[in-house]
């Protein structure tokens, strides 16, 4: 009787300590679910057009037309007379979900390339994260995030406060598209899609940051 019991206890016995080892063996296949929330925001707004301020009305009644601003030529890189585009490239997003064409991004929009062990991209996201809330609504804040892990990346995020949409960049084809080797990198686009300045000046902080805004897409950031 002792040894009928045994026998049929074996079987369970096996078979449960074959569910707690593939439960618990790290060699498992399949994807390993990550836990951590994203700190970024979703990419669906970004080919959304920002709600703009209203014109004031001139004297006549109409409203005038919204000024271009003059591409200017400077040491770190502004685009030609008349702007150029955004490289043909589509990106996934950090946070999932559909990947986004470049030339979708509805401007005016800000967009900053950078890697999490670059010193003065570690130095400027905190601006670029004040940029987005001073002036939601009228620019896009846009992150490329490139030579880097998903994991190093999601870790800067939280560690910065990062909440604007990321996008990742495995193959560092923004930078080749935009015929420049370095980070980090600004481009600052209008609201016709046209690229008016690519800022290769190293680290921007808040003043710098408003005063690019203002002289390339002709906006006003609130302090």
């Amino acid at each position: 009787m002792t040894r009928r019991l045994a026998a049929l206890l074996l079987p369970l016995a096996l078979l449960a300590a074959g569910c707690t080892a593939s439960a618990g063996d790290p060699a498992s296949p399949g994807p390993r679910k990550n836990t951590r929330p994203s700190p970024f925001a979703a990419c669906e707004a970004l080919t959304a057009p920002p709600a703009a301020a209203a014109p004031t009305p001139t004297a006549s009644g109409s409203a005038p037309a919204p000024a271009v601003p003059t591409p200017t030529a400077s040491g770190s890189g502004a685009a030609p007379a008349g702007g150029s585009v955004l490289p043909e490239l589509t990106l996934p997003c950090f946070t999932g979900g559909d990947p986004v064409a470049l030339r979708d991004v509805r401007g005016p929009a800000v967009i900053n390339l950078w890697t999490s062990w670059c010193g003065p991209c570690r130095k400027e996201l905190p601006a670029f994260q004040r940029l987005s809330e001073r002036s939601a609504g009228r620019l896009q804040v846009v992150g490329v995030n490139a030579r880097d892990g998903r994991d190093a990346a999601q870790s800067i995020g939280e560690d910065f406060g990062i909440r604007f949409p990321v996008l990742f960049d495995e193959g560092d084809s923004l930078s080749r598209g935009l015929n420049r080797n370095a980070i980090p990198l600004t481009v600052f686009v209008d609201a016709d899609g046209r690229v008016r300045h690519v800022d290769v000046s190293g680290a921007l902080d808040d003043a710098r940051l408003a005063e690019l805004v203002r002289r390339h897409l002709g906006l006003e950031v609130p302090a």
